[in-house]
């Protein structure tokens, strides 16, 4: 009997199907509830969230990850690295708020009719959070073709650390990220260590995005 091994890529598609369907038929796929369940479990692990806290986060986190092609595992990375308290009220000294401390200066204009204003509610900061990392990798994809690198700079952006000026060792900031995703995205990475857990899959994302 002959075994036929899967391909990087087939692999890949199986473990995250946003990285290529459309968004309602990859929120209709096992994958979805696997994932958002997976994610749930991850934050009542930190000790911090209750179950039912937990799946009312993974469920708007996950289905907005699906949404924007981000990775549930880097979206509870960032999350975490931002909020390991994961506070619904929490203010940094720069004004930054909420779960996953969203700037409101220039992002509550522009993102308030589409997500509401309240940046102390988690779903609507949860939105905000998601679709910030997206469309900062969309804006960095363009000028990089290492899906890595330009992920990388998108971290960068998110915290504000654009010149590494902005804060003390807020370079460091993508490396504690992922640092964060390979100590609690246990259950979401099954196992698989950040390259095939974040950036395999988005590679797929970004290469359907310029097909």
């Amino acid at each position: 009997m002959t075994v036929i091994a899967a391909t990087s890529e087939e692999r890949a598609m199986l473990l995250a199907p946003w990285s290529r369907l459309p968004f309602q038929e990859a929120l209709a796929t096992p994958r979805f509830l696997r994932d958002r369940n997976a994610f749930a479990l991850d934050l009542v692990a930190t000790g911090k969230v209750n179950m039912q806290r937990a799946l009312g986060l993974a469920d708007v986190a996950v289905r907005e990850a699906y949404r924007r092609q981000v990775p549930p595992a880097l979206v509870l990375g960032v999350m975490l690295t931002e909020n390991d308290e994961l506070k619904s009220s929490a203010r940094s000294r720069q004004g930054a708020l909420g779960l996953m401390q969203i700037n409101p200066g220039p992002w509550r204009n522009a993102l308030g009719d589409l997500f509401g204003r309240n940046l102390r509610n988690d779903t609507t900061n949860l939105r905000y959070g998601i679709y910030i990392l997206s469309h900062l990798s969309r804006r960095t994809a363009s000028r990089s073709i290492d899906t890595a690198a330009h992920w990388r700079t998108a971290l960068l952006r998110y915290n504000g650390c654009v010149t590494g000026k902005n804060t003390r060792n807020c370079h460091r900031y993508p490396d504690v990220v992922r640092r964060e995703v390979q100590r609690r995205a246990i259950r979401s990475c099954e196992g698989r260590d950040f390259e095939d857990c974040v950036i395999a899959p988005l590679k797929l994302g970004a290469k359907d995005r310029t097909s």
